[in-house]
């Protein structure tokens, strides 16, 4: 997939699964970037990596064989972050922490070159898969406010319905945290945080744009498409990592303490 094809995809609120990424391995952005998800996202809030990281990751995604577009968690609602992001190739950015529509015309404008927005221009890598001319870069990156703030959540209509936005996309951790959780995990605010989840879910298909929501796996993120989400991502490659080598070392032990012949 295209950046054109995807930005087209995420704006008709077509089906999209992605996967997330917080380690600066390359090699494994290569690997993932074939599996058949349509989008990797990195993370350059909470991700191990810098700058040089990102855009070594981006260059991966583009792998021959790869199905998925690269996208790039930025920092903070920044310019300089977002134009970064982009500049190396990224096909959109998710912008964190939105709290208000002030803050997601503010994350468009920086998407946007001028007269619709602010963003400088410098495609210095973009150039080369969307094109250095801005009708091109307007056409076919993507800007996605986080609803993850009580502020957020209760501007949540608001923020939908800002002009150039092309989606919202749900941080469960920060979410549950904003509305009382004393952990990411709380279950005592589950009632609220899905009351939460379905009014964003219900806010962005009033607008006409796409919601997606962070998932722990394969599973939850199935259930989310179902509920009405039109991507999901699986989150994510550190985890994953431990969960799979545990899994391995404990199988490896119970057979080890297994007695002959059993």
């Amino acid at each position: 997939m295209n950046s054109a094809d995807f930005a087209t995809a995420l704006r008709t609120r077509q089906h999209l699964i992605g996967y997330w990424s917080l380690l600066d391995s390359p090699i494994a952005a290569e690997r993932l970037a074939r599996l058949g998800y349509d989008y990797l996202a990195f993370d350059a809030q909470h991700g191990l990596f810098g700058y040089e990281g990102m855009l070594n990751n981006l260059m991966a995604t583009d792998t021959k064989g790869s199905t998925a577009v690269g996208l790039v968690r930025v920092g903070a609602n920044d310019p300089a972050a977002i134009g970064r992001a982009l500049d190396a190739g990224a096909t959109g950015v998710i912008v964190p922490l939105i709290d208000n529509a002030q803050d997601a015309a503010d994350a468009v404008a920086s998407v946007r070159y001028p007269p619709l927005g602010k963003r400088s221009y410098g495609p210095m890598r973009s150039q080369l898969r969307i094109g250095p001319d801005p009708a091109a870069a307007h056409e076919q990156t993507v800007v996605l406010a986080m609803i993850e703030t009580a502020e957020g959540l209760a501007d949540v209509e608001r923020i939908c319905a800002t002009p150039g936005l092309d989606g919202v996309y749900i941080g469960p951790s920060d979410l549950r945290l904003a509305i009382g959780g004393s952990t990411t995990q709380d279950p005592t605010v589950s009632d609220a945080f899905e009351a939460a989840v379905t009014r964003i879910r219900e806010a962005a298909a009033e607008a006409g744009i796409a919601a997606g929501i962070h998932n722990a796996d394969g599973a939850s993120a199935a259930k989310r498409l179902a509920e009405g989400f039109t991507f999901a991502t699986v989150a994510c490659d550190i985890v994953h990592l431990q969960q799979v080598a545990t899994a391995h070392l404990t199988a490896a032990r119970h057979g080890q303490n297994r007695e002959p012949g059993v």
